[in-house]
């Protein structure tokens, strides 16, 4: 997108936005959901003195990584500890981690629903409340369907869309090795998360996984499988990742229209189906 974004510091480009959501090496953006979006104050702690030289826009990125890995460690309902927040996602962040939580659990609840709580006083562990009637179509952009991995294949299935809906495996571990996920790890909800990716999803038919020719060291990419056109859509995934981010899916035009493209073409069928007189 050419372009100039609508404030909140967003990048300026389509293509600062790919590589802000698809490379793990550069920064996320960051969608709004009626009065859901981070509020003036918020942005105004982000760029206070009191944080530092960093950017507002790298504050921002913290926060969408830390609600991204709040959501995947809530998929099994075990209370999340602060020193894994701080492992995993804070790092260097220390100086601001109540900053980043405080705007981490804004998010959660008017985007996504969820309150972040803390179990008991000064405990430093939390769990996450659903504060909404589960809805169906909320449900699966929220990444909520029942089983601990779907928000994790959800965060993939978004990566590979804003990519241009093919992705090198390489780019994937780069950006869920930020979340904690690591594929040489076992991991408290997901196992093995490199089984899970390259082969459970691949046979369950929601991802195709295939060698790259002629690359040293090998490396794969992955694209959406069959099943996941059936279950879910581009606009689905696309308004997943807007959530994520704090913006809206109008902020990647080429994905975007590339989604209205899809939701035409699923309702183009039913339309068209001849009428037969009884």
């Amino acid at each position: 997108m050419l372009q100039k974004p609508r404030g909140r510091g967003r990048p300026s480009t389509q293509a600062d936005r790919e590589r802000e959501w698809g490379d793990a090496g550069e920064e996320a953006p960051s969608t709004s959901r009626g009065t859901g979006g981070t509020s003036q104050g918020s942005r105004a702690s982000l760029s206070s003195p009191a944080v530092g030289p960093r950017t507002q826009k790298q504050l921002e990125v913290k926060v969408a990584e830390l609600v991204q890995f709040l959501l995947i460690k809530d998929q099994k309902k075990i209370p999340i500890k602060r020193t894994d927040i701080l492992k995993h996602v804070v790092g260097d962040y220390r100086d601001v981690y109540p900053n980043l939580l405080r705007l981490a659990a804004e998010r959660l609840q008017y985007v996504f629903g969820y309150k972040l709580v803390e179990l008991e006083p000064k405990s430093h562990t939390y769990i996450l409340i659903n504060m909404l009637e589960p809805v169906e179509e909320d449900a699966e952009v929220r990444g909520d369907q029942g089983t601990p991995t779907t928000g994790l294949l959800m965060i993939v299935l978004g990566l590979i869309f804003m990519k241009g809906n093919t992705i090198t495996e390489t780019e994937v571990w780069d950006f869920l090795r930020r979340l904690g996920v690591y594929p040489t790890k076992k991991h408290l909800i997901f196992g093995d998360p490199k089984k899970l990716i390259t082969e459970d999803f691949v046979r369950q038919r929601y991802l195709e996984y295939r060698r790259i020719p002629h690359t040293d060291p090998v490396d794969y990419e992955l694209q959406w499988g069959p099943r996941t056109n059936l279950e879910t859509s581009k606009m689905k995934v696309l308004k997943f990742v807007a959530k994520v981010h704090n913006q809206d899916p109008k902020d990647w035009p080429t994905q975007y229209c590339e989604a209205l493209a899809d939701e035409e073409n699923r309702a183009r069928p039913a339309a068209s189906a001849p009428t037969t007189s009884s």
